[in-house]
């Protein structure tokens, strides 16, 4: 099978897109065709996977992106037997390549995967004015129930099937939990892997970092939005916390061994409420024991499981007191290891689900396939 995956929002090392989706779908011996952003984001594309380069859309900037987009989809996108879209903004570069396939009664099947809550996650986009962002959401909302008539439709959060009309399988952000035991926890670094935003926390892992003072330093690995980088480099050059950038997934884990602790300081936003943080769940498969402030199924996690401290939002001096408490209790720290890490080998490990996400490509186009069949079998019988 081959298989184009398009994205122009997200890193070309997004974990999700690279590191499992196309990684599940190339141990199943299927061809894999990337394109994204690569030179926007001065990556170079891995050496294993065919990639096509695209503009990166950001903030105000993405008609540029789209219009590339729009011109792959119409020239190679017949090419594929699935085209698996990562981006909201995709959609608007398909109407017219879409109604030629349906004419023709060719193309491939066109999955979007659906990484967020788009309509409430513009609440938390600063760059969109605020007057715009109810009608907009409005506009989301509408293409989302165009896209469900016409596309299939992947989820990566169960809570994301109250937007839609049809159940639709759930893709969850899940881990590939280390096969050797990971290194205990020590005691001299607390790690943040993820994102960088307001909402995400960045100045309070700023805060935190300085509350902790010559205790145990903070690591973090992770791109930063404009409005926080400035802060982050400061904080870096100051020696209040290590901010070591943007690093591809696998050199983003590999600082978790031996951590302390993982840091997941999200905000109370309506986007994050019913959210599974892909953080937390590596932590605990790196045997980490997980900090996090209460979104409902962070809190779940590692309440439920036993395998850290639940903080209050936006409270830089309780986050530091938790790292202090996990620091001094030996106990504590590697019981939240072990529970962390057991939990994600049995609840939350990404080869569990790996099978489950390319079966469903693979008999979607199957069924593809076979429908094109019946119908150039009618047309010939037609046309006798």
């Amino acid at each position: 099978m081959r298989i184009l995956v398009v994205t122009v929002v997200h890193h070309p090392e997004d974990a999700r897109i690279l590191h499992r989706q196309i990684g599940a779908l190339r141990d199943r011996g299927h061809h894999v065709v990337y394109a994204a952003p690569f030179a926007a984001r001065e990556v170079l594309p891995r050496p294993d996977v065919e990639a096509i380069d695209l503009p990166r859309a950001a903030g105000r900037s993405r008609r540029g992106a789209v219009g590339a987009a729009r011109v792959l989809l119409a020239e190679r996108g017949h090419e594929a037997d699935v085209v698996l879209l990562h981006d909201p903004e995709l959609l608007l570069a398909l109407p017219g390549t879409l109604r030629r396939w349906r004419r023709s009664g060719t193309g491939p099947v066109v999955v979007w995967d659906v990484h967020e809550d788009t309509g409430v996650a513009l609440a938390t986009k600063r760059w969109i004015p605020k007057p715009l962002r109810a009608p907009l959401r409005f506009g989301v909302l509408a293409a989302e129930r165009l896209a469900e008539r016409h596309l299939r439709l992947l989820l990566a959060e169960d809570a994301y099937q109250g937007r839609f009309r049809r159940t639709h399988p759930v893709v969850p952000n899940f881990t590939t939990a280390p096969v050797q035991a990971p290194e205990p926890p020590g005691t001299d670094r607390v790690v943040y892997v993820g994102h960088l935003s307001r909402a995400r926390g960045a100045l309070d892992l700023i805060e935190t970092a300085r509350r902790l003072g010559p205790g145990p330093r903070v690591e973090v690995a992770g791109a930063a939005d404009p409005d926080v980088r400035e802060a982050l480099t400061a904080a870096d050059r100051e020696g209040v916390l290590r901010w070591y950038g943007f690093l591809p997934n696998d050199r983003a884990l590999a600082l978790l061994s031996g951590a302390l602790a993982g840091l997941s300081l999200l905000h109370d936003k309506p986007n994050y409420r019913h959210s599974r943080p892909t953080k937390v769940v590596e932590y605990m498969a790196h045997g980490v024991p997980v900090v996090t402030t209460p979104t409902p199924l962070a809190a779940e996690m590692v309440e439920g499981h036993g395998c850290g401290i639940v903080v209050p939002y936006e409270d830089p001096r309780a986050a530091a007191e938790a790292i202090r408490r996990l620091s001094a209790d030996a106990i504590l720290r590697h019981t939240a290891a072990q529970h962390g890490r057991e939990a994600a080998l049995t609840h939350f490990n990404w080869p569990d689900k790996a099978a489950e996400f390319t079966h469903c490509l693979e008999t979607w186009a199957r069924e593809k396939s076979a429908a094109g069949r019946t119908r150039r079998q009618a047309a010939e019988v037609g046309r006798g």
